[in-house]
């Protein structure tokens, strides 16, 4: 009966194999492993089986697996000292590689690349270190850090800016409102903070020059270099140095109603109203103001018939301060406010302005925005517009005086002042 076995497992190899490619051969007989038992009588089967192991040999030069209910059978031919030799071959590029790795230029390299990091991360971080050691030294340099940076980058956009006011016949309605405040601003900052770097350029004249701006940084140095508070504490104080001279101005005005009387001016009688409302602690509204335009536009309330006095006080409420050419630089100085007027009607009107462009647009024209609503500043600022914007250039004594009609008794004044 096992003779007969082993004939049937025989012939099924035989087949298997004829159908099967050369390439790798896998016979398994149901969980049965394949195994030549030494018989007595089974001497011809077993010299058939050796024939067809060898068979199997040759057609299979690189491996043959039998596997049979779990067992593996690997049978391998000359060429199965492959793998050991790749593993070898990988112990030694391995070894290589190592040995290319701590090698003396690379350690070298490393340890030069780790000490320029370290020392790197060491130079980009001293600031820190020097703020520690030297918090009050190290607060002055970047005060001054700070303020140069930005210093130099207004400059550059008033370069851009005067070439485009140029580009268009000296027109400034192709500016934005940032623009022009920035142009009418920038040139009086470079002449007050021009001696601070001029002298910080001669040698050693920085040690002296830099700690003294920096004990009066309102004399020597603009709002580049300022902080938010100083902003805010120095803006009060020049609006109180302007308002000094509301009190002069007003009385000018006033000296020159009798002028109007004699002249039968047909302005007259309102002109004295308005007069009268400032002198009770009251204020005109903007359409009061409008009807008595024409008064600034003939002597004696037109810029060209204004006395030295009075356009001395002028010039100081609107910080001005120039010995010669008054009325030129007073002719400016509306020019630049009107002009800004203009872009802040051109951008969307007032309320669309954010509330730092409403304290210095409000610093600007005379009133003192401390501790102003927003509310507050919006209706001021529109009244103020509404005449702005119907200023020309016969009526522009009415924009100079426009702070005393609209500011004279304002409550935040005069606090400032008293």
């Amino acid at each position: 009966m096992s003779l007969k076995l082993l004939r049937t497992l025989c012939r099924q190899q035989q087949q298997l194999l004829q159908q099967r490619q050369p390439a790798s051969f896998v016979s398994s007989s149901a969980g049965f492993a394949i195994r030549l038992q030494s018989t007595g009588s089974g001497g011809n089967s077993k010299e058939q089986c050796r024939q067809q192991q060898q068979l199997l040999q040759q057609r299979q030069p690189a491996s043959f697996v039998s596997s049979s209910a779990g067992f593996a059978i690997r049978l391998q031919s000359t060429g199965s000292g492959g793998n050991s030799k790749d593993q070898s071959n990988d112990k030694q590029s391995t070894k290589e590689r190592l040995t290319v790795k701590y090698s003396r230029e690379n350690v070298k390299r490393n340890v030069e690349g780790y000490v320029f990091s370290r020392f790197f991360d060491y130079v980009k971080n001293y600031d820190k270190v020097l703020e520690k050691k030297f918090p009050s030294a190290m607060h002055v340099y970047r005060v001054f850090l700070v303020g140069v940076r930005d210093f130099f980058n207004d400059m550059k956009k008033l370069v851009k800016i005067t070439k485009i006011v140029y580009s268009h016949d000296n027109d400034l309605r192709c500016l934005t409102r940032k623009e022009i405040e920035l142009y009418y601003q920038m040139p009086r900052d470079m002449k007050k903070v021009a001696p601070v770097l001029l002298i910080s350029a001669l040698p050693f004249a920085n040690y002296v020059i830099f700690p003294l701006a920096y004990m009066y940084p309102r004399t020597l140095l603009t709002s580049h270099f300022w902080s938010i508070q100083q902003k805010v504490d120095f803006a009060q104080i020049d609006l109180r140095n302007r308002l000094v001279n509301n009190r002069r101005v007003f009385r000018f005005m006033q000296s020159k109603l009798d002028i109007l009387k004699k002249n039968k001016d047909p302005t007259y009688e309102k002109f004295s109203y308005i007069l009268g409302l400032l002198g009770s602690g009251l204020h005109p509204t903007s359409e009061e103001i409008l009807d008595i335009k024409e008064v600034f536009q003939r002597p004696p309330f037109h810029l060209n018939s204004l006395g030295s006095s009075h356009l001395k006080y002028l010039c100081r409420l609107h910080d001005i301060r120039a010995f010669l050419l008054r009325r030129f630089r007073l002719s400016e100085r509306a020019y630049i406010v009107h002009h800004m007027d203009m872009a802040i009607k051109r951008e969307g009107g007032v309320h669309n302005m954010p509330i730092e462009s409403l304290k210095h647009a409000c610093f600007l024209r005379g009133l003192n925005a401390t501790n102003l609503s927003a509310e507050s500043m919006i209706d001021w600022l529109q009244e103020w517009v509404k005449v702005s914007l119907v200023v020309n250039e016969d009526s522009i004594s009415l924009l100079l005086h426009l702070p005393i009609l609209l500011t004279y008794n304002h409550t935040n004044n005069w606090i400032l002042i008293h």
